[in-house]
């Protein structure tokens, strides 16, 4: 395959991104209760990552762009409709189930960051939450956990998305977001 037949889809920043974002979450995740100063700065670097997703949201390049992505709910569903009978239609960008996954995910690993800011506050009185004091701590707790259990849930079927999408359209879309580089045409047309 020559360079011609491919497009510049995922920018540098996107990509660093992504897999700090995954790294931080499995730090994070795997280090909960027995790691709590690793746990905790895992934390930190997921909030400093979710605010440089949300800026790049706006300013990154014309695929990272949330305006060019974002659509309604009935299109995200319409597109897994098609996605489990593998016929779906090919998107250079984020496709619309990716939307509504970039949505789903940004949101529940920021009521993770939030919620975990208030465990630490109460428990240890430090961070960004140490005046909350300790009253609702159980309840921050459970809160923090089940959105941390939910979003390793939905990477699971983000991991499994990408699986079947690059299934239908016989193109490596992990590997997309390595190098940056997607295929500019359908790979089904050639």
């Amino acid at each position: 395959m020559n360079n011609q037949e491919l497009i510049k889809v995922w920018d540098l920043p996107l990509r660093i991104f992504h897999w700090l974002l995954v790294a931080g979450f499995i730090v994070a995740y795997l280090t909960e209760d027995d790691l709590l100063t690793v746990h905790v700065w895992a934390g930190y670097m997921v909030a400093g990552l979710l605010l440089f997703r949300l800026a790049w949201g706006y300013i990154g390049n014309q695929y990272a762009r949330f305006s060019s992505f974002l659509c309604r709910p009935a299109l995200s569903l319409a597109f897994v409709k098609d996605l489990f009978a593998l016929k779906t239609k090919r998107y250079i960008g984020h496709n619309p189930a990716g939307a509504a996954m970039i949505v789903l995910l940004l949101l529940c690993l920021t009521i993770t960051v939030l919620t975990g800011f208030a465990v630490y506050g109460a428990d240890q009185a430090a961070g960004p939450l140490a005046s909350i004091g300790s009253s609702n701590e159980k309840l921050w707790e459970e809160i923090h956990e089940f959105f941390a259990n939910f979003t390793l849930m939905l990477v699971a079927l983000h991991v499994l998305g990408v699986a079947i999408e690059s299934y239908i359209h016989r193109e490596n879309l992990a590997r997309s977001m390595v190098t940056g580089y997607k295929k500019s045409t359908d790979p089904e047309q050639k």
